[in-house]
């Protein structure tokens, strides 16, 4: 989906555009701070969802919102205030929408995924990856039949579920010939033991097969690393999957981002 984000105030459309972009489902976002330019910029491009602050100088949110509406009507509106009386106003116009400031990633997907008609899925496993890698099922460690296999689902973790090959992962948890008949024969016997092991806990959903490609369904984890990216908390202590050598450098992006802040 292409984003839209206006608001008057800079570092209150820097927080907004942040927590937009840190949906999995936004490919883009253009943020502007009028009203004029961002409805001059829309003449042009096309949007499928805009965030839009109601109470800014010029036409202000409402106007603006219609004025979108009348280029590009299957955009859907969210309207995005500290003031709540604003609301009978705003679905006046049938937006599809309305946030509360302070504005969280959270409350951003929660309104992505009832524009979907996407209902929240059911959490499967229970992450931790701050210190040493764990999972977790009915509050109790997950057991795995083999200590790869474990590395194996940390490293798809790592890639917060992006699609990967097995010869793409080998390269990871062998830096050196990782990628030789014998690892890449291991491999295959790993993803078997994951998925078996995933699904003597009734998570088998979680892990995702399309041609050569595995990834995971997000959707289904519960995971520290994730609601940290996504809402900064838990906070990070500076430790991040410890028994793993190529997790050092999520490692050192989450303190860059840590000391950064």
């Amino acid at each position: 989906m292409k984003a839209l984000t206006v608001d008057d105030e800079p570092i209150m459309l820097n927080a907004l555009t942040s927590a937009v972009k840190l949906s999995p489902d936004i490919s883009s976002v253009s943020q502007f701070t009028s009203c004029t330019a961002a409805l001059k910029w829309a003449e042009n491009h096309p949007i499928d969802i805009a965030f839009l602050d109601i109470s800014m100088r010029g036409m202000g949110g409402l106007a603006l919102a219609e004025k979108l509406i009348e280029i590009h009507p299957d955009c859907k509106i969210i309207f995005c205030t500290g003031f709540s009386e604003y609301a009978v106003e705003a679905f006046k116009i049938h937006v599809s929408g309305y946030l509360l400031k302070p504005i969280t990633a959270k409350a951003v997907q929660a309104e992505i995924n009832h524009i979907k008609g996407k209902k929240a899925k059911e959490k499967l496993i229970t992450v931790k990856c701050f210190g040493n890698f764990e999972v977790m099922s009915n509050n109790e460690i997950l057991k795995f039949r083999r200590s790869k296999s474990k590395e194996l689902l940390a490293v798809m973790i790592d890639r917060k579920g992006a699609g990967m090959t097995s010869k793409q992962i080998c390269a990871i948890m062998w830096t050196d010939n990782g990628n030789d008949d014998k690892h890449m024969n291991y491999m295959r016997q790993l993803f078997i033991d994951l998925r078996n092991t995933l699904k003597s806990i009734g998570a088998e959903a979680a892990l995702v097969q399309n041609g050569y490609n595995y990834s995971l369904d997000t959707e289904r984890i519960d995971c520290d690393y994730y609601s940290y990216l996504q809402i900064g908390k838990p906070e990070f202590q500076g430790e991040y999957m410890s028994q793993y050598d190529w997790a050092e450098t999520t490692c050192a992006y989450l303190l860059h981002k840590l000391y950064i802040l």
